[in-house]
């Protein structure tokens, strides 16, 4: 393959939905598509940091589809007593987050690797490309209100998805030549049960994080309509019938992952031809 041809992958927000990203890149993988980079904004940036260390997305696999995920809800999910609370502080998120990662910097990732942030104060998009790759995802992952923002270089940041859902022009800056865009945020419309109000009596209001939340997921796929415009080819996941906060269903957003990228291996491989094409 020509050295100067770079394959992006931008990996999109979406909460327990993004584990559809590891069956993705399973698929991408098995039919030896090369990733040479990587953008990733929330759960994107986490799948997308643990892939970038050694290139290898089997074990990443094995913590997605294990009983154990249930912590990771425990930690997140809105319902749990913790958050209702209050903020979750950066060391019980960090220190969760660290076992999976490591103490590594993203300049020793076997792939090239960037995580998208938002300044909390300036409504801006903060690209991370450099530094620990723990810090990075953490601001990345760091929903409004649920997590405490992450200082970092002077700035207060949150989840990326709040400016930029699927990060594809973060991977064409990364020097991405031809762009792969995964999108988890199915049509609000066609979701058949919602993880932050689905189980709400009828007739009976959301608390306010519930309402946060799903407010974020309806801004972030009305941002999300324009920016994955900026990919060559976009993979959409069908995981409407998945809760934002079912961690536990983890192989069920695996295995859809893994059939939307089959289903669009072969014109990837298409456009990839054509584009190498002299």
């Amino acid at each position: 393959m020509n050295s100067n041809f770079k394959v992006g992958l931008a990996l999109g927000s979406g909460a327990a939905l993004g584990i559809a990203h590891v069956g993705v890149i399973k698929a991408i993988k098995e039919a030896g598509i090369p990733i040479d980079l990587i953008a990733g904004t929330s759960i994107g940036a986490l799948v997308g940091a643990c892939y970038a260390i050694d290139g290898e997305i089997a074990h990443v696999e094995e913590l997605a589809r294990a009983s154990n995920l249930r912590k990771i809800a425990q930690l997140l999910d809105p319902k749990f007593a913790p958050i209702r609370m209050g903020f979750l502080s950066g060391n019980r998120v960090e220190n969760f987050l660290k076992p999976i990662i490591g103490d590594v910097t993203i300049d020793k990732c076997k792939i090239p690797f960037s995580a998208v942030a938002t300044d909390i104060f300036t409504a801006t998009e903060v690209v991370i490309r450099q530094g620990s790759l723990l810090k990075a995802v953490r601001a990345s992952i760091s929903i409004p209100v649920v997590f405490v923002p992450l200082k970092h270089e002077g700035r207060f940041l949150v989840d990326g998805g709040i400016v930029n859902p699927v990060p594809a022009d973060v991977a064409r800056s990364m020097g991405a030549t031809f762009t792969i865009a995964v999108n988890v945020l199915n049509d609000p419309r066609k979701r058949r049960q919602s993880g932050l109000i689905g189980n709400q009596k009828p007739g009976k209001p959301p608390g306010i994080i519930n309402t946060l939340v799903q407010s974020i997921y309806i801004m972030e796929y009305a941002i999300t309509r324009a920016s994955i415009l900026k990919a060559d080819i976009i993979i959409e996941p069908d995981v409407s019938n998945i809760e934002p906060y079912a961690f536990h269903r983890g192989p069920e957003a695996i295995d859809a992952g893994y059939r939307a990228a089959v289903a669009v291996i072969p014109e990837i491989k298409k456009l990839l031809n054509k584009s190498e094409a002299p």
